[in-house]
Order: C-alpha cells, then sequence, then structure tokens
C-alpha cells in the first residue's frame, strides 16, 4: 500500500504573533503537523487542505499560511472554507493555478491512479455551506468524464448531520438531496472528504463513504446533545492519511501529531517479549 495523499484541515492560520479565539497560537501546531507528514515512513503524493485555512481571510493571515507549508516538497491543493476568502485565497497562491481565475474555487487534479474533484461549498459572509445547481452541475460532468476511474470529492462542509448540534447548524443549508442522486449514480467514488468539523467522523453516504478530519490544532468538543455550548479543546492534533491498495481501495489512517513514545517491538528473536 501506498500512501496517496494526506489531508489537513480548518489551520485556521491568524498574522503572526495574533491568538485564535484570543487564546490559541495555531501556527506552531500547523508547523508540528507538516514536519509529521514529511516524517511519514511512506512519502505522500500530495497534501490536500479541505478549507478553513486562515481564520478571517485576511491578506497577512495567507502570506503567514504560505511560510508555515513551504517546507512540504509534494503537491498542495488548497480549498476555501467558511473561514476564508476566494479572491484572498488565490491571491496569495497565484503558482497554484488549479485556484482559477474567479468564481467557485472547483478543480480536478489526478494524485497518482486517483482523480480528486473538490467542491467549494462557501456562502460568502456565513458560516453555512451549500451547493448550487452550477456547482453540482460541474461535479456531474466531472463524474461522466472520470467514469473509469477511483474518485475522492473534496469539500468543506459535510453533507451529512453529525449530531453535534451548534455545527450542524452552520452545515450544509442546501443542495444535499440532488449530491445523494448524483454520488449514488457513481459507486467509482472511493470517498467524500469534508472538513469543518473539526473531529474524525465517518458516514454512509449515498453509497460511498463521507468523513470529517481532525484539526491539527484545536477540535470541537464531543458533545452530541442538541443546544450544547459551541466550545473547543486542545485534544490531540491529528490528520487524515489515505492509503491505496488495489484490492481494497481507498484505506483511511489517523496520524495524531506530537512528540509520543515508541515505536517498540513487539518480538525479540522472533519470539513475543513475555
Amino acid at each position: 500500500m501506498t500512501i496517496s495523499f494526506v489531508q489537513l484541515s480548518d489551520t485556521h492560520i491568524r498574522e503572526p504573533g495574533r491568538l485564535a479565539y484570543g487564546k490559541l497560537d495555531t501556527a506552531p501546531y500547523l508547523r508540528h503537523a507538516v514536519q509529521s507528514v514529511m516524517s511519514l515512513k511512506q512519502k505522500p503524493l500530495a497534501v490536500v487542505m479541505t478549507g478553513d485555512l486562515t481564520d478571517f481571510g485576511r491578506e497577512l493571515e495567507y502570506k503567514h499560511l504560505e511560510e508555515l507549508i513551504a517546507p512540504l516538497d509534494i503537491p498542495v491543493y488548497l480549498m476555501p472554507g467558511n473561514h476564508d476568502a476566494r479572491e484572498g485565497l488565490r491571491s496569495a497562491f497565484p503558482d497554484h493555478a488549479y485556484l482559477g481565475q474567479s468564481g467557485f474555487i472547483q478543480y480536478e487534479v489526478d494524485i497518482g491512479p486517483l482523480t480528486l474533484l473538490t467542491l467549494d461549498t462557501c456562502i460568502p459572509g456565513e458560516s453555512g455551506g451549500t451547493l448550487c445547481h452550477e456547482r453540482l452541475d460541474w461535479l456531474e460532468q466531472k463524474l461522466l468524464k472520470n467514469s473509469g476511474k477511483p474518485i475522492v470529492v473534496a469539500m468543506h462542509h459535510p453533507p451529512f448531520t453529525t449530531m453535534i448540534g451548534h455545527m450542524d447548524k452552520i452545515g450544509m443549508q442546501s443542495g444535499v438531496e440532488r449530491l445523494k442522486e448524483i454520488i449514488s449514480r457513481h459507486p467509482n467514488i472511493e470517498r467524500i472528504i469534508c472538513g469543518h468539523l473539526h473531529r474524525a467522523i465517518d458516514v454512509r453516504f449515498a453509497g460511498t463513504i463521507a468523513s470529517t478530519t481532525p484539526s491539527p490544532a484545536h477540535q470541537v468538543t464531543l458533545n452530541l446533545t442538541e443546544d450544547a455550548e459551541s466550545t473547543w479543546m486542545l485534544e490531540p492534533p491529528a490528520y487524515r492519511v489515505f492509503g491505496w491498495s488495489p484490492p481494497e481501495g481507498l484505506v483511511s489512517h489517523l496520524a495524531f501529531v506530537g512528540p509520543y513514545d515508541g515505536p517498540h517491538p513487539f518480538r525479540e528473536n522472533g519470539k513475543l517479549i513475555d
């Protein structure tokens, strides 16, 4: 099995010296995550960043983000989240031609044997997301074009209920039913990968699997009470690693960022250590 790509999401980078929510410097967390990615036993073919790259979509935030991800010597594919600004993202990364010149940031790229299709779910000025007819028409055309290839669809807002009430209120506001119809017609879709939730969540969705990933910084508090308070926690930072194995297809792992003891052997001289 080879590592096809790593998914990083919800980095919420601020200007140098500025704290997210008045408490959290997110920059060192991303710096450590980048180091972790580059230290993986198998080198990924790419990194996919599924939105909320910055906290307010400001020019200096994107400049800081650019500096933090510069050590990555593999392709990095960027997507906007509700905390981002499309034009600010394009201006800050002019060499990322796949971002386009205007309109929605949706693109098709190949990562090894996989084809990545990205959907722009953002509504400027709002926290929730949507998928309009134009965006879904684009997806349908791309899926028809790539009918014989394994597909990963990426978006910021997950198209499913997470049971974390305050996050579902700012989740996908419209377009889900048509998305389900489109996805269900294409069994070659290996996975739908999303951000926004700052947690690892997996759901069966329209004949495939849809998932979210933890943040490399802060996580949304795990509280499934419908009226739970909107809070965050410093649980272990993590990201997803997707490996491709032809017999099984796409296999997902969680990789935790941090200095952990190990690795240690299970066996010595061919025997389980007693």
